[in-house]
């Protein structure tokens, strides 16, 4: 199966139909329960919702994954059932598969239940509706002319001992949403720290990433320096990042870093690790560039 460790949960819902005709003196029949088999639709609705439910027992590549609502509607037409399945889940991969197999297994049962007194019933059409959730439901505005640089804080990078991962991680991931940052190395000097971003902060820079100086060596001093620019802390971001990476590592509540606005400008500390950066990366973007039409007064 493909790899989804890297994916968050986010809130996913997937809409899915099928629909069976029959003739309608066998719709007649259904309806007033005169049918061989009794209660067809409550037999096709449990149905349904079991198939959901088993999914991944039935198609090899789906993920297990906890469903939290299958809500499974029958529309009796005039010669046809038009079944409706719904399935929702706050998890890591979509629902769709799970929703066009309760549809489709709904009307297998209800075709399996009314073959005694109707032959030539046909299942016409099977087919996704509605999909939401995951990253790609959240493609986030960037304003006109926007800016971003990226800060390096390593005395061993900046010495020339150590070579930048993480650094050109963030650039290649700006870069991913059509954003060219700039790009920094400064040794852990919370003086030299300051000064640049205050200056990046006056020249209107929109998005400032550091990386480094947020653990608990005596060195580490980038959320020293981000703190002595006064700006308001944006806890949820940090948050976010944190929680993402105590999922995969203990050692991820370990780490200091701070979300500041400071003006027009967000500055985000990240680890000094690769991977740090990496699963941070992951947890914050795209929704990190949903501030910037906030702070225009654009709310949610």
């Amino acid at each position: 199966m493909k790899s989804i460790t890297d994916k968050p949960n986010t809130l996913r819902k997937a809409v899915a139909i099928s629909i069976i005709i029959a003739k309608p003196e066998t719709i007649e029949r259904l309806q007033s329960n005169d049918v061989p088999k009794k209660d067809i639709l409550i037999v096709a609705r449990v149905a349904g919702v079991q198939a959901a439910k088993k999914t991944p027992d039935i198609i090899p590549y789906c993920h297990p994954l906890p469903i939290d609502c299958v809500e499974i509607d029958c529309e009796v037409k005039k010669d046809r059932i038009v079944v409706t399945a719904t399935v929702e889940t706050v998890w890591k991969t979509g629902v769709e598969m799970e929703a066009l197999t309760a549809a489709a297994v709904t009307t297998l049962t209800i075709y399996d239940m009314l073959k005694p007194i109707d032959k030539d019933m046909e299942i016409v059409s099977t087919k996704l509706l509605e999909k939401k959730g995951g990253k790609s439901q959240y493609k986030e505005w960037i304003p006109e002319n926007f800016t971003a640089a990226v800060i390096v804080t390593s005395d061993g990078t900046s010495q020339g001992t150590r070579k930048d991962k993480s650094g050109q991680l963030i650039k290649e991931r700006l870069e991913d949403y059509g954003i060219k940052p700039g790009y920094t190395v400064l040794p852990d000097d919370q003086e030299l720290i300051f000064a640049k971003l205050r200056s990046l902060c006056n020249e209107g820079v929109r998005l400032v990433l550091t990386t480094g100086g947020t653990g608990l060596s005596p060195r580490d001093v980038t959320v020293e320096a981000t703190g002595k620019l006064g700006g308001r802390e944006i806890p949820g971001i940090m948050e976010a990042a944190r929680s993402y990476g105590q999922n995969r590592t203990p050692y991820a509540m370990l780490s200091r870093g701070l979300a500041v606005q400071v003006g027009a400008t967000v500055i985000v500390n990240l680890p000094g690790s690769s991977n740090g950066v990496r699963e941070s990366l992951n947890a914050i973007f795209p929704a990190i560039l949903h501030s910037y039409p906030m702070m225009q007064g654009a709310g949610h």
